[in-house]
């Protein structure tokens, strides 16, 4: 029955307004998560090309991090502690492909250069759409999924993450499956600097 035709009382106006709330409630999260997924991804890049080109780089050296985290920290940039940071490089060097999902969300973020470049990947056949990754998965799985250093390992759990809606502790569970069991390569987690 279409809302035009259908009589309108108490209880289904009260319906109409939760569905309402709750369907755009959703979409509020999925774009605050995209957002912050780009923003750590954003700031790996700029951690990247600095320790690259960065005309300054040397000053800093293995200090980079530390002191990027205490300057940004000063200017009340929220998540930008040392491993934090660690983990942003990390994840834009394990997701490259990222960029590609810039232009349309966050044109003016992104050096015109680097759109032209290609990126490496680790396979055409494990590629996943870079738009799928960031719509499908949080933050919190890439910080999972980078912790993996084999890249096939990882191109699969990222894809099986995404096919069975895996939440993190999902995917926690079904990568310590692994443990053990399989390839060293599948070992989930190293250790990360301190």
């Amino acid at each position: 029955m279409s809302r035009q035709t259908e009589t309108l009382t108490f209880e289904s106006l009260v319906a109409t307004i939760r569905q309402i709330h709750a369907t755009l409630a959703d979409q509020a999260t999925k774009a605050v998560n995209i957002s912050l997924t780009l923003r750590n991804w954003f700031i790996g890049f700029y951690i990247a090309e600095f320790e690259l080109q960065g005309s300054d780089r040397a000053t800093y050296g293995d200090s980079l991090l530390t002191e990027l985290s205490k300057a940004l920290r000063s200017l009340n940039v929220s998540n930008t502690g040392r491993r934090q940071l660690y983990g942003y490089l990390s994840f834009y060097r394990a997701y490259p492909q990222i960029v590609r999902t810039a232009p349309a969300l966050s044109a003016n973020l992104v050096p015109p250069s680097i759109l032209n470049e290609k990126v490496r990947t680790v396979s055409a056949q494990l590629t996943i759409d870079p738009e799928k990754l960031l719509n499908c998965l949080s933050y919190s799985h890439f910080e999972l999924l980078v912790g993996i250093d084999h890249p096939l390992a990882r191109a699969f759990y990222a894809a099986e993450c995404i096919r069975g809606h895996w939440s993190g502790r999902e995917l926690i569970e079904f990568v310590g499956l692994g443990q053990g069991a399989g390839p060293a390569y599948l070992t989930p987690f190293p250790s990360r600097p301190r």
